[in-house]
């Protein structure tokens, strides 16, 4: 400890006769260009008076500044305008001294000293940190490649260049903007374009070991193709998070990460209208359900973003609830959250938590999701999917809510599945209950939700943890991927667009091959596919297609003020549909299943559906799936209102705390 303060003194006073030496020099430098380098004595006298206060006023604004603190290697131009703000006070102060004082010099000396301490101490911190660098450059380090030449390279090859450990040395960069090619960037040169040749060769005639991406521009198949050429090279491959991600970070080596599966669906960042999402949450009691999945809980960090006033998380998991609620509070520890535990088909808990706690703003994510079990499942799939739906539709309507807003899927479109069909009669629900309605209702469809619970990646992950195989059902089938964040940004904004009754898409980008997701996600886990980890196919199950589609042929959209989000031109639900609605109910309450099939038929005319081999096996039938009953639609298509039990809302209890 004695020795560590000894160091500091001693380098603290070897730092302030650095400084105190140079101004001293400035000064009379100064003054010997004053007098063509013959100084009277009488300015000499002046000079030799003046220096006291010059070097006791900079001393102790250079230290009031921290100047004397700056670790020179690291000095930049935020420290520069420091040192001149620093000096020109000085100097100001000392020509109004010298005014009143006797020691009084030519104008001309003040000006010259001044730029001359500038420059000087200037000099003295860009000499230390060139010494620091080029020590650096003497160390051996891994040799580098950054893709990209923007200012996300820029700012990481300023940070990598500060790193006096000498671990990277970057040997170029690569970008598609023409007009770089060639120049350089903090010395070291844009080499070429962003292409597999031109990487390979630079790679190969570099001897580079790590090829970083700082480049937002570069897409999911450019990185894909980046990550094929790393891999066959033996090179590592890192990149900085997408500007979402990292704008807390910046684009350091810090936040480098290795390339992860979303990397590889790479597009172009969300961009939400701030103001808009702000107007439609901020100061508003917001209800989420299915707040404890992978949808409702990113719905709720991102929601809590725009201060609403209070927010409900309804699920009737008491575990999932339980861990998001306690990851909120723990990042929101001002704000105010209820976790409700309930189930959205149970009409009188539901109402009492509209009642008790007025929600203004509903965000409808709760249904049961899995394609395969909800064939085996198809009466709880239309108990939760559609009539839990329309409880939670009756609530928002009864005690007035502002907005509702129906997570649906692309699975409604043509759907071959129960749940894609209970989806399809949950929007048409909402199409019909808006046309009188004084809540604002709207449903927004997107596809699968990369790495959501139960999806293809967690699965891929465990087969990958025991070996394999992946187990991919065909080699054609392709899926629309998004990422959580994206789907619910997207989801925050399409519910501030306003309109009723309209059925939002969102911007998929291209469909991908699973086959291709599967292969990727084995090399990203440092494999290789068909040769550590095998590809199995297993055939379609029951309800699922090779692909999925977000409208009907002969269905359109308009175009909405986010570039993502459209509004789809979705034909309205027919004639008799509160009868069938109805009878669906009667057939899901006794569990009469091939019924409820049925009906599902004749709700959405455009549906696929099949008997489940489950069911088939159950009842000992000899074929597992069966042809796709018969079912008369009519062809009057005109809107149906459905009724809403008109009744005066009790008062609302308005929850202050949490």
């Amino acid at each position: 400890m004695f020795r560590a303060r000894m160091r500091k003194a001693i380098r603290w006073i070897v730092v302030l006769g650095l400084h105190d030496a140079l101004w001293a020099g400035s000064l009379f430098t100064a003054l010997l260009l004053r007098f063509d380098g013959a100084v009277p004595a009488r300015w000499l006298r002046a000079g030799e008076l003046a220096l006291i206060p010059l070097l006791c006023s900079r001393t102790v604004v250079f230290h009031l500044l921290g100047l004397f603190r700056v670790l020179s290697r690291y000095a930049g131009v935020t420290e520069l305008r420091r040192v001149i703000a620093a000096t020109t006070l000085t100097s100001g102060g000392l020509y109004a001294l010298s005014s009143i004082s006797d020691f009084r010099l030519p104008r001309s000396v003040y000006v010259v000293d001044w730029l001359g301490a500038i420059v000087s101490i200037g000099g003295l911190h860009l000499a230390v940190r060139i010494a620091g660098e080029w020590r650096r450059c003497k160390a051996q380090g891994t040799r580098t490649l950054i893709i990209g030449a923007g200012d996300a390279a820029e700012s990481l090859l300023r940070d990598v260049q500060r790193t006096l450990d000498g671990r990277w040395e970057v040997v170029g960069l690569l970008d598609d903007d023409p007009l770089k090619a060639g120049i350089l960037v903090h010395g070291v040169p844009v080499v070429g374009p962003i292409d597999e040749p031109t990487l390979a060769k630079v790679i190969a005639g570099s001897g580079a070991g790590l090829v970083v991406i700082a480049d937002a521009r570069v897409d999911g198949a450019r990185t894909r193709e980046i990550a094929r050429v790393c891999r066959r090279l033996q090179v590592q491959l890192k990149i900085i998070p997408s500007v979402p991600q990292s704008m807390d970070g910046g684009s350091s080596v810090s936040s480098l990460r290795g390339v992860e599966m979303e990397d590889l669906l790479r597009r172009e960042p969300v961009r939400l209208d701030a103001t808009a999402v702000s107007q439609f949450l901020q100061g508003k009691r917001v209800l989420i359900t299915g707040a404890g999945g992978s949808i409702g809980s990113e719905l709720a960090r991102q929601t809590l973003r725009f201060s609403p006033a209070q927010i409900f998380l309804l699920d009737h998991d008491e575990n999932a609830l339980f861990f998001v609620e306690r990851e909120l509070r723990s990042a929101h520890p001002n704000s105010v959250i209820h976790p409700l535990i309930a189930d959205i088909t149970d009409r009188a808990r539901v109402n009492e938590i509209f009642r008790r706690f007025g929600p203004e703003v509903v965000f409808h994510a709760a249904a049961h999701k899995h394609v395969p079990m909800m064939e085996c499942n198809p009466c709880e799939a239309v108990k939760n999917n559609v009539f839990g739906s329309m409880v939670l539709y009756d609530a928002a309507e009864l005690f007035h809510a502002g907005a509702f807003v129906l997570i649906s899927s692309d699975k409604a479109v043509n759907p071959t599945s129960v749940m894609g069909a209970t989806k399809r009669v949950a929007e048409m629900v909402l199409q019909s209950r808006s046309r009188s309605s004084t809540t604002r209702c709207a449903a927004v469809r997107f596809g699968n939700v990369l790495d959501s619970a139960g999806s293809v990646l967690p699965l891929f992950r465990e087969q990958i943890a025991k070996g394999g195989p992946l187990t991919v059902t065909h080699p054609e089938m392709t899926r629309y991927f998004m990422t959580i964040p994206e789907a619910t940004q997207l989801v925050l904004q399409a519910g501030a667009l306003g309109g009723t009754g309209q059925i939002f898409v969102l911007d998929m980008g291209q469909p991908i091959r699973i086959i291709d997701l599967a292969r990727d996600f084995i090399e990203l886990s440092g494999l290789r596919p068909d040769l550590d980890i095998e590809i199995e196919f297993t055939g379609l199950r029951p309800g699922e297609k090779l692909f999925e589609e977000l409208l009907l042929d002969g269905e359109s959209y308009d175009k909405t003020p986010h570039p993502k989000i459209k509004v789809g031109h979705v034909q309205p639900p027919g004639t008799g549909l509160l009868e069938r609605l109805t009878a669906l109910r009667a057939a899901a309450v006794a569990g009469d299943e091939p019924d409820v099939r049925r009906l599902l038929a004749a709700l959405v005319p455009e549906a696929t559906l099949r008997r489940s081999a489950a069911v088939a096996v159950l009842q000992n039938e000899k074929s597992s799936v069966d042809a796709p009953p018969e079912i008369p639609i009519s062809a009057n298509q005109l809107p149906v209102e459905l009724p809403v039990q008109k009744a005066e809302a009790p008062p609302r209890e308005y929850a202050a705390t949490r």
